[in-house]
Parts: C-alpha cells; sequence; structure tokens
C-alpha cells in the first residue's frame, strides 16, 4: 500500500491530476489524499500603507466545497480506491512539496496559467518537480490538439511492456 498526494484546485488540469491518480492508485492498491491549498487574498492600497488581507468571505469553507465539487466531478460512486480530502491553508507549492515527505508519488496538474500561458509547465508544477521529496507526475488535461490524455486503466495498460522475455 503506498500513499499518492494529488493537488486539486477545481481547474481542468487539476481533475486530470485527480483522474489519473486514481487510476493509478487502483493498480497499485495505494491510497489518495487530494489537497487544496488556499490562503487569504491581499489587497494592496496605495503607499504608505501595508498590504491588507481581505476577511469578509470564509476561504477555508469555500475551499472544501471546490475540493469536494472537484472530487464529486471525478471519483466514480463505486471507486475502490480510499481518498481522503484536506483543505490546507497556505502557498500550493510549499504544501503540496510538504505534502510530500511521507508520500510515495506527488501528482498535479500543469496549467501555465502564469505570465506565460504557452509555458510547458506551470510554476506550481515547476516547485513541485524541483523540491518534492517523492516522485512527481505532472499531468496535462490535453494536448495542443484539444485530446484529453486518459488516466491509466487496469485493463488497457500493459503492465509487462518493457520488459525482455527471458
Amino acid at each position: 500500500m503506498g500513499r499518492i498526494v494529488v493537488g486539486v484546485d477545481g481547474s481542468g488540469p487539476s481533475k486530470a491530476a485527480l483522474a489519473w491518480a486514481l487510476g493509478q492508485a487502483k493498480l497499485t492498491g495505494a491510497t489518495v489524499e487530494a489537497v487544496l491549498a488556499w490562503h487569504y487574498p491581499v489587497i494592496v492600497t496605495g503607499m504608505p500603507f501595508a498590504p491588507v488581507p481581505v476577511l469578509q468571505s470564509d476561504f477555508a469553507a469555500q475551499a472544501e466545497q471546490i475540493l469536494q465539487d472537484a472530487m464529486a466531478d471525478v471519483l466514480p460512486a463505486d471507486s475502490p480506491v480510499k481518498v481522503t480530502a484536506a483543505a490546507r491553508e497556505g502557498n500550493a507549492a510549499q504544501v503540496l512539496t510538504g505534502c510530500s515527505d511521507d508520500a510515495d508519488l506527488l501528482v498535479v496538474g500543469n496549467r501555465g496559467y502564469g505570465g506565460f500561458t504557452e509555458a510547458l509547465v506551470g510554476s506550481v508544477s515547476q516547485h513541485c518537480v524541483h523540491h518534492a521529496r517523492c516522485p512527481v507526475v505532472v499531468v496535462r488535461d490535453g494536448d495542443q490538439n484539444g485530446r484529453e490524455h486518459p488516466a491509466p486503466d487496469v485493463e488497457e495498460q500493459d503492465v509487462g511492456a518493457g520488459r525482455k522475455e527471458s
């Protein structure tokens, strides 16, 4: 039994990462921990005022709802995979790399919505690849032609592929 941590933020790529992690867990007998990182947004006013956190919404509850909605969209009702979910306050890259301490695999989606929309890997994915303490899989939502990448499936995977016959 292993533990797969997957970053979920409600986006298409994060749902693809969750689906991939579920397929991998089904193959390996691992459990899945879906993690959504959130933080209080900050509004910066003109000088000489300091940044002021916005405390008018229940961001923790909103994060939980986003996580539950994403899981409902992806997780089949009859899934044999044990899945836990956690919404944690903090920077997404730091929260996910922190969760990698005792994980067997970290799975993240690739949004690439920073300053470079054509980037192959987004900033959170990049940070995870370089700083996680376990192997990292970056799942793209689809390729340039709009085709989706399927999650691994027991029936579709050739487990013996790449091995030489003796």
